[in-house]
C-alpha cells in the first residue's frame, strides 16, 4: 500500500500519537495494527499537518497551498480526498503548531536531515503566492528551532528557496565567514550526504522532492566552489 492509501485508509494515527495522531485518528476513523513507523507516513502527515497549519500562517487561506501540496509530494488522485481533509483540519487555526513541529522533533530526534525535509517542504507550500509574508518566515522560524537549527542553518535552508539570500555562498552552507577549510570540507561533504537522491530515498521521501532535493544539492556545489575559488583552495 502507498504512503498516501495508508494514510487514507489504515492511517498511522496509532503509532505517531499525539497531536498529529489525533489529527490522522480523527480523519481515517481506525488504525493499523503495527506499530512500526513507516517513515514516510509519518514525513507525509507531518508535512501535511504543518503545512496546513502554516496556510493560516499568512491569515489568508487559498486554494492555491493545496495545490502546491498536491505537486510537490506528488499525491495520487484518488487519495486527494483524503489528504484534503487532513490538510483542511489542520488549517482551521494555527493553534497548536507548536506541539506538531514538536511530536514531529520527538520523532525524529537526532536525524536532523528528515527534520530538514520538513522544513524543505514547508518552505514550497509558502511559496504558492511567490513571496514569504512576515508571518510565514516567524512560523518556519520557530518551526526550525523546535527542530534544533540554528539561526545560520536556518538562513541556509531559507536561502535555497528565497533570494536574494542565494547569492551568498556562506548563507547556503551555512557558514560563517571566518570558517575554516577544515569546518567549510565537512559542512560541504555533510550537506552534499543529506540531500544526494539515494538518502533521500531511503528516508522515504516522496518523489517529487528528489527533483527539489538536485536544485538545492546545484546550489551547494556552486557556493562550495565559488568559496574555493575566492579563497585559491585546491
Amino acid at each position: 500500500m502507498s504512503v498516501w492509501g495508508k494514510v487514507g485508509g489504515a492511517a498511522a494515527g496509532l503509532f505517531v500519537g499525539g497531536p498529529v495522531g489525533a489529527l490522522v485518528g480523527a480523519v481515517a476513523g481506525h488504525f493499523i495494527l503495527d506499530r512500526e513507523a513507516d517513515p514516510g507516513v509519518t514525513f507525509t502527515i507531518a508535512v501535511v499537518a504543518l503545512a496546513g497549519k502554516m496556510a493560516r500562517a499568512d491569515g489568508v487561506v487559498t486554494e492555491t497551498e493545496f495545490d502546491v501540496f498536491l505537486r510537490v509530494f506528488s499525491v495520487p488522485p484518488q487519495e486527494e480526498a483524503n489528504v484534503r481533509r487532513i490538510f483542511n483540519m489542520a488549517r482551521q487555526d494555527i493553534a497548536g503548531f507548536e506541539h506538531y513541529a514538536q511530536q514531529i522533533a520527538r520523532l525524529f530526534v537526532g536525524n536532523p536531515a528528515v527534520l530538514e525535509d520538513v522544513l524543505d517542504g514547508l518552505f514550497e507550500i509558502a511559496k504558492a503566492d511567490g513571496v514569504l509574508h512576515p508571518s510565514e518566515a516567524q512560523f518556519l522560524e520557530r518551526v526550525a528551532e523546535i527542530f534544533g537549527f540554528a539561526p545560520n542553518e536556518f538562513r541556509r535552508i531559507r536561502a535555497s528557496h528565497f533570494a536574494p539570500e542565494l547569492t551568498d555562498p556562506y548563507v547556503i552552507l551555512g557558514v560563517s565567514y571566518s570558517a575554516d577549510e577544515d569546518e567549510l570540507k565537512q559542512t560541504y561533504r555533510k550537506l552534499v550526504r543529506e540531500n544526494h537522491p539515494d538518502s533521500l530515498m531511503a528516508r522515504g521521501v516522496p518523489a517529487e522532492f528528489i527533483r527539489l532535493a538536485n536544485d538545492k544539492l546545484a546550489a551547494i556545489n556552486n557556493a562550495y566552489d565559488k568559496i574555493r575559488t575566492e579563497r585559491g583552495l585546491p
